[in-house]
């Protein structure tokens, strides 16, 4: 065998001369006098220079290789022996199990993403498959493709949902500080969020997203949610649960979880959770009774102007409002609250937001009984008309031949100008209510239509459009009512009379066969009446609640909280009333008045058309 030592050291030192001496292991020249046959088990040494290990001799990984002759069987490669903490971190983690399981032994397993011991790359360098910019890659071989290992829940693996965050983003740009799988999952010892000993654990992920956002994790550890971390409370939301983890996004984008159109939602998981509410006594109704508010409503409907869970409480740095530091803290709302609404910031400070909204707070005593009102009166001026209704359908249908005469005068047709005041009138009322309710039901099928064309702000410049037409068109009718010979006379005759008083009854009496004859009704009778000043009440109503609705900086700076929520409540249910009638009172006399139907004509063409086997005067015009 030593015969041949000289040949192996002539060979050695030919293959020494032929390459860089820095490109070697310190005992490469004598291993290569017999690893450097093609016919025998050549190492890779071509990309040696440029490995990790390019500092190593041979006989640092090869530890069986230092006995010569070497032993048959030379035992494996061993990582572990310089990199223990890695191996520790594989070999303790369930990621790392499972990852072993696959590979023959623990060298393998690390080749796999670190490469060969002889062309191993630093983590640092770009050729590496373990370098941040390659990273998403390399965790895609099980966590990508058609069946990646715990994809989400709508299906996406976990490095297809990643590219698609901002941090992906930063990446396919180029941005070399962009977060990358390792930064948050870390490298060897990769566990689950639920276990404590992890970045991206609750309590753990202010500090391992503090490396790149230093600024908002302190602050957030001075929230009244940091310091619950601290305290050890596992509940307490961490930068996860309001960011999300692999579908983090910028707050601008409609997908974020924390855009402006969503935040509230995130804020629900936990302050409208029954058993965090009753666990740390947190109000369950914050977020219902803000999704009720105007502010609510309107950022359901796409408003992102409006004021959201963020705008008055904060971001990162939320705190309660008894400490000073709050930006709800009493000593702060004025501030607060004036950002959107100058010169109102101060009398805000004094209203307990969330109570008001809820019904317990300042001014909601009077919206209380304003509310009550029209929970009494609306029942009962519905039913009252579904009753009158109910009675005089049957008893014209089933009539036997023509009936008397209903009118004690001759009919009267609508003129040209009435016909165009009603025209105007049931457009801007009909998109009005639309477009109001809309507000209130903004995602229901039918409110769609304002998403398709611009959202709230499309559903809100349609209903001022239509209230300044509905006003004017007011003032105008006015004028016609006050100034001319024909609506002196129309204003004369809808009057009340004492007479509106009994006709009710006595038409009541006689649809329920108490009376023989069918009473004679004046032209304008308490029907027309009824719904003509019903209007005209109605939309006093409507306007000046309306009105302060809509210039709502200056009735907070002038008049009590009780009149804007006040204002809130009977807009909206004198709206459900109005309509209500429209529907109940108005359509019936109109349409399905058998003596009437298929319609009168009056609106149209200024007459009305009667049925030819129902000869009556009944108009029912406006």
């Amino acid at each position: 065998m030593n015969r041949f030592i000289p040949l192996a050291l002539f060979a050695a030192a030919l293959l020494a001369g032929a390459r860089p001496a820095s490109a070697l292991p310190a005992d490469a020249e004598t291993c290569l006098g017999c690893h450097a046959d093609a016919a025998s088990n050549k190492p890779r040494l071509d990309a040696f220079d440029a490995s990790a290990h390019k500092k190593l001799a041979c006989a640092d990984c090869h530890k069986d290789a230092a006995e010569f002759p070497h032993p048959k069987k030379p035992g494996r490669v061993d990582c572990g022996r310089c990199h223990k903490e890695a191996a520790s971190g594989l070999k303790g983690t369930e990621h790392g199990q499972k990852f072993l399981k696959g590979a023959k032994s623990l060298t393998q397993a690390c080749e796999g993403c670190h490469g060969g011991g002889h062309d191993a790359k630093k983590v640092s360098d770009p050729a590496s498959k373990a370098f941040r910019k390659n990273q998403p890659a390399l965790c895609g071989g099980c966590h990508g493709g058609e069946k990646p290992a715990m994809p989400l829940a709508d299906g996406r693996s976990r490095t297809e949902s990643y590219l698609a965050t901002v941090h992906g983003e930063a990446e396919k740009k180029g941005n070399p500080k962009a977060a990358a799988c390792a930064d948050c999952h870390s490298a060897h010892s990769i566990r689950r969020a639920v276990e404590g000993a992890t970045p991206i654990s609750p309590e753990n992920t202010p500090k391992t997203c503090g490396r790149c956002h230093a600024e908002e994790s302190a602050k957030f550890m001075t929230s009244i949610h940091g310091q619950g971390l601290l305290k050890g409370i596992r509940e307490a939301p961490g930068c996860t649960d309001c960011h999300g983890e692999h579908n983090i996004r910028r707050p601008a984008e409609k997908g974020a979880t924390t855009s402006k159109a969503v935040i509230a939602m995130t804020c629900a998981s936990c302050h409208e959770s029954e058993r965090l509410s009753a666990k740390f006594n947190i109000p369950a109704d914050r977020v219902s009774t803000f999704a009720g508010s105007y502010h609510g409503l309107a950022s359901k409907a796409g408003n992102m102007e409006v004021a959201n869970c963020a705008s008055c409480h904060g971001w990162h740095d939320v705190l309660p409002s008894s400490s000073p530091a709050s930006r709800i803290h009493p000593s702060h709302l004025a501030q607060t609250c004036g950002e959107c609404h100058p010169g109102a910031g101060a009398r805000l400070a004094s209203l307990k937001v969330h109570e008001a909204l809820a019904g317990t707070g300042e001014g909601s005593r009077a919206a209380y009984y304003a509310r009550l009102f029209y929970y009494v009166m609306i029942p009962l001026v519905l039913l009252g008309m579904l009753f009158h209704n109910a009675l005089d359908l049957p008893r014209k249908a089933l009539a036997k031949g023509p009936l008397a005469p209903l009118r004690e005068e001759e009919e009267v047709m609508l003129t040209l100008n009435e016909r165009a005041q009603h025209l105007v009138l049931m457009l801007s009322f009909t998109l009005l209510a639309y477009s109001g309710f809309a507000l209130k039901f903004p995602q229901s099928w039918w409110a769609a239509p304002f998403l398709w064309i611009g959202g709230d702000h499309a559903r809100l410049l349609s209903h001022r459009i239509m209230a300044l037409l509905f006003i004017l068109l007011g003032f105008f009718h006015l004028g016609y009512m006050v100034l001319t010979r024909e609506g002196r006379g129309r204003l004369r005759a809808l009057f009340p009379a004492v007479r509106d008083l009994y006709d009710p009854f006595k038409l009541v009496g006689y649809n329920l066969g108490w009376l023989r004859e069918r009473p004679l009704l004046p032209r304008f009778s308490y029907i027309e009446k009824a719904e003509y000043w019903a209007l005209v009440w109605g939309s006093i109503v409507m306007v000046v609640s309306g009105g302060v609705l809509i210039f709502h900086n200056f009735a907070l700076a002038h008049f009590p909280l009780w009149v804007l929520d006040v204002c809130r409540v009977v807009h909206y249910l004198e709206a459900v009333l109005a309509c209500a009638a429209i529907f109940v009172w108005h359509l019936y006399w109109v349409v399905y008045d058998p003596e009437i139907y298929p319609m009168n004509w009056a609106w149209l063409i200024g007459r009305t058309k009667f049925r030819e086997d129902r000869l009556s005067d009944r108009t029912g015009s406006d």
